[in-house]
């Protein structure tokens, strides 16, 4: 009943159309008019509720009294039950309510209008909301009456409402009606149809008009849509049955049903075949040119009459189609190995060598791949005016084959395929290479060579990636393989297309690797910097993916110290190598103004912030977000580390024992995730002699090593005594790299040293201006015992200004110190935070002039904070001849006064 192909299901369907449709009409009717009448209703209540309560004695009389409410509230709302009304308001003439079923509307200004009824007109309206109610707010039905006087004037106003969905309730109580009567309809019409099913298959014989169809259309099936041929022989030899491809394979006439076998002109054979009752399986019979496979069953047991069925197949284009289909699966199969086995790097060469590598030899027994020489270079390809290019890649070479060598030059000349092929963009080919001219042409002796040792067939295909060649590929057959035919070059296009893609992948990660490179070894240092506090050695590779972010630095400081710097920037490519050229420049300035380790990292931290919003705005996809950093700074007079780091690891300690240790240093966020929290410092006692290792993650990590285990490798590698720095950077590198590292790997390693005791003098000064004379003179005997006495005359006028503005605006404790490395450099230190400023006194100023004298004759200064109090300082060099003002200082001095 419910199968829309019956009679039965149609008129089924039909007439729960028609119900479900009367039920709908119905409903909608009994809506609209159950909401029209009850509208009607609606409005004649609120204007009776209303009416009535405007005229009940005593309202306009409580309306002019001193409080309304009190007189007006319990009144209106128990008029409001008896009403049945949802609301019931009076209020005065602006419109301000005296009763509300809420009363948190009394007192507020009625929403509706109000200039009608102030006029002595009754006002019906809908509305669309307004205070809540106690059943709720919603739209509704409200009439304004006004309120007379015994004068007639307008006392105030009584507006009454009822909501519309209680107005709506008598059409809901009608509906479950109106669908009772539409089920009990449809249930009537199913009973009808499924006694007019019943009928049908009586008369039918229990063959359904689905089943009746079926048959016919199967029928037709075979008849017309089979590709095999069907023939049904009677067992009086006639045939009752011929489908479109019998009468094909046969040649039958079109009114060869109906009539005997041996009487449609079949040959003998073929007729003894189909007369015959016995049955045949898989059979092969020679009908003409083609190879039919014959299988014939008898037709009785199945309760037809006695005769057979014959079923034809022509193994023929079977086996055409078999070969050709063969032939396909394999190109596939090639295809999607070219997919996997094609670009495996990113490498020009290696990838130029899988493209030849594959296609020989399942499609070709000679390969041979050629580039622009800007191809593999990495540069972008441009056409030359001369098709020159470079011979890359061969596979299946032979013997004494007079093929072009690998990386030799090829200039193809006008007329060649190759050149013919890059002209037009579309692959070439030439079957029969002994009858082509112009390749012969482009160099007799090799292509005469070339045929004698059987090649004899070429498709030139050129290598287009983006619109733009970038090379070419020449495949060829030996003498013991077909020719190339036309449809051999949809194929070797596809091929040759998939290449030329990774090539072109490999050739613009050539290029951007380099960029990258070169970017990133151009901010790297390029030598150690002079100093004597360490003895340095470094290490830095670039991943062969790509240069990354990876950096390293020793930065000499005043003082005779040292800051060692190791950083990381995750990421590959230009952006990492940019990022971390900034960084260096960053820590380069801000080391400038020798800052502490965690105060150095505190404002690097809020940079890389910055400089991430700064991106995220711009929309650049990569971010700054994920460089590590770590800041160490050794003190060669006192043997101090202070180390502060950055998400980044700690550092190898090698004592001159040789053990190995890796010290405890806290460790903060990565940059820029910090969120303006402290950094923590460590500060280490290194002995003479120690070895401090600092690297990034790219030692210890491998995709086959956790970095635990990395470190245990690396503790084992360090643990050697008497190595140089030399020594412990190449022994690292030869025990932890992989061949081919996948991250960018740094490694600084430093060897401590300590400043001889004698080289340091230390004075306390107290806060007198008479011990400026005395400290003058002791610096001069110290000069002297160093065999510095050229430096005397200015390093006195140094030091007397720096311990008189010391003593005249700093705090005690007061000390001065002198260090005799590769400059001497004086220190005076005080208890204050204030930093004396470099300025131009005026004509009519007394002081001001000191600081800028200590500029002109020292070599560099500064100020350095310290945890309590700062320290300035100043470098003076050893080889400067002090003993009097330059000339460039005395007219710096004489500028300072107009006459």
């Amino acid at each position: 009943m419910l199968d829309l192909g019956s009679a039965a299901g149609q008129v089924f369907v039909a007439q729960v159309i028609i119900v479900v449709l009367l039920v709908a009409a119905g409903a909608l009717a009994l809506v609209l008019l159950a909401r029209q009448y009850s509208m009607r209703e609606a409005r004649q209540q609120s204007v009776t509720a209303a009416e009535t309560f405007a005229n009940s004695p005593g309202v306009a009389a409580a309306l002019d009294s001193r409080n309304p409410t009190a007189v007006l509230q319990p009144r209106a709302e128990a008029a409001r039950q008896r009403a049945d009304v949802d609301f019931l308001v009076a209020m005065n003439t602006h419109g301000i309510r005296y009763t509300h079923p809420s009363p948190g509307a009394i007192g507020k200004k009625f929403g509706g209008p109000i200039g009608p009824p102030l006029a002595g007109h009754v006002t019906v309206e809908q509305t669309h909301g307004g205070p809540p109610l106690p059943g709720g707010s919603g739209p509704a039905i409200e009439a304004i009456v006004p309120v007379f006087r015994d004068d007639g004037s307008v006392a105030g106003l009584v507006a009454a409402g009822v909501k519309i969905q209680n107005v709506t309730r008598l059409a809901g109580q009608q509906l479950p009606i109106v669908f009772g009567a539409g089920a009990g309809a449809l249930a009537a019409s199913t009973a009808g149809t499924l006694l007019v099913s019943r009928r049908l298959r009586r008369q039918t014989h229990g063959l359904g008009p689905t089943e009746m169809t079926r048959m016919y259309e199967h029928h037709d099936a075979v008849l017309h849509a089979v590709r095999e041929g069907v023939l049904i022989i009677g067992a009086d030899g006639r045939l009752l049955l011929v489908n479109d491809e019998a009468r094909r394979l046969f040649d039958l006439p079109l009114d060869a049903e109906r009539r005997y076998v041996d009487d449609i002109g079949l040959d003998s054979r073929t007729v003894r075949l189909l007369a015959s009752g016995d049955p045949l399986t898989d059979g092969v019979h020679l009908a003409g040119d083609r190879l039919l496979a014959v299988n014939k069953r008898p037709t009785a047991p199945f309760g037809g009459q006695a005769g057979s069925v014959v079923t034809l197949r022509d193994t023929t284009e079977l086996a055409a189609l078999s070969g050709r289909a063969e032939q396909a699966g394999e190109r596939l199969r090639l295809l999607y190995d070219s997919g996997v086995k094609i670009g495996t790097t990113l490498d020009v060469v290696r990838t130029a060598q899988e493209l030849t590598e594959v296609a020989v030899p399942r499609f070709a027994d000679v390969a041979a791949v050629d580039l622009l020489d800007a191809v593999v270079r990495g540069e972008e390809p441009a056409r030359e005016p001369r098709w020159q290019m470079r011979r890359t890649a061969i596979s299946g070479h032979r013997d004494g084959l007079p093929l072009y060598p690998v990386g030799e030059l090829i200039t193809f000349r006008a007329g060649t395929p190759q050149a013919l092929a890059l002209e037009t963009g579309r692959a070439l080919v030439e079957a029969d290479l002994r009858g082509t001219r112009g390749w012969q042409e482009q160099d007799p002796d090799r292509a005469r060579g070339m045929l004698e040792r059987g090649l004899h067939s070429l498709i030139a295909v050129p290598l287009r990636a983006r619109g733009v060649v970038v090379g070419m590929v020449d495949f060829w057959r030996a003498a013991d393989s077909p020719a190339f035919a036309e449809d051999d070059l949809s194929f070797a296009e596809e091929l040759a297309s998939r290449a030329a893609v990774c090539v072109d992948n490999a050739r613009r990660y050539t290029r951007e690797h380099a960029m990258a490179v070169t970017l990133q070894r151009s901010l790297l240092p390029r030598g150690l910097p002079q100093q004597n506090a360490l003895e340095v050695a470094w290490r830095y590779l670039p991943a062969q993916a790509g240069a990354g972010g990876d950096w390293f630095d020793i930065i000499p400081l005043p003082g005779a110290r040292v800051a060692l710097v190791v950083g990381d920037v995750v990421g590959h490519g230009l952006h990492a190598a940019a990022t971390m050229g900034r960084l260096r420049t960053a820590i380069h300035n801000l080391s400038a103004l020798d800052l502490s380790a965690d105060e150095l990292l505190g404002y690097l931290d809020e940079l890389v912030a910055h400089m991430d919003a700064g991106e995220s705005e711009e929309g650049v996809e990569q971010e700054v977000t994920g460089a590590t950093c770590l800041y160490a700074i050794y003190d060669a007079v006192s043997g101090t580390c202070t180390i502060a780091r950055a998400g980044h690891l700690g550092p190898a300690l090698i004592h001159p024992n040789g053990a190995v240790s890796f010290p405890d240093t806290p460790v903060s966020p990565p940059l820029g995730l910090g969120a303006a929290l402290p950094v923590e410092t460590a500060t280490l006692q290194l002995p003479e002699g120690s070895q401090l290792a600092l690297f990034t993650d790219g030692l210890i990590e491998d995709r086959h090593r956790d970095p635990d285990t990395g470190l245990e490798l690396l503790r084992d590698v360090l643990a050697q005594t008497h190595r140089t720095p030399e020594q412990t950077c190449r022994a690292a590198f030869d025990a932890l790299l992989p061949e081919r590292p996948t991250d960018d790997v740094a490694l600084l390693v430093a060897r401590t040293r300590i400043l001889d005791p004698a080289q340091v003098r230390e004075w306390d000064i107290p806060s007198d201006p008479a011990a400026v004379a005395r400290i003058r003179s002791e610096v001069t005997r110290q000069l002297e015992t160093w065999g510095l006495e050229q430096l005397g005359f200015t390093t006195e006028l140094i030091t007397s200004e720096l311990v008189t503005n010391a003593i005249r605006y700093g705090t005690q404790p007061i000390r001065l110190r002198l260090l005799h490395d590769r400059t001497l450099t004086c220190e005076v230190a005080d208890g204050s935070s204030t930093s004396p400023h470099l300025r131009r006194a005026a004509t009519t100023d007394e002081g001001g002039r000191g600081l800028f004298l200590v500029a002109q004759f020292a070599q560099r200064w500064g100020t350095r904070y310290l945890a309590r109090g700062k320290v300035i300082w100043t470098e003076q060099s050893l080889h400067d001849d002090g003993a009097a003002p330059t000339a460039a200082l005395t007219d710096a001095l004489l500028d300072q006064w107009e006459e």
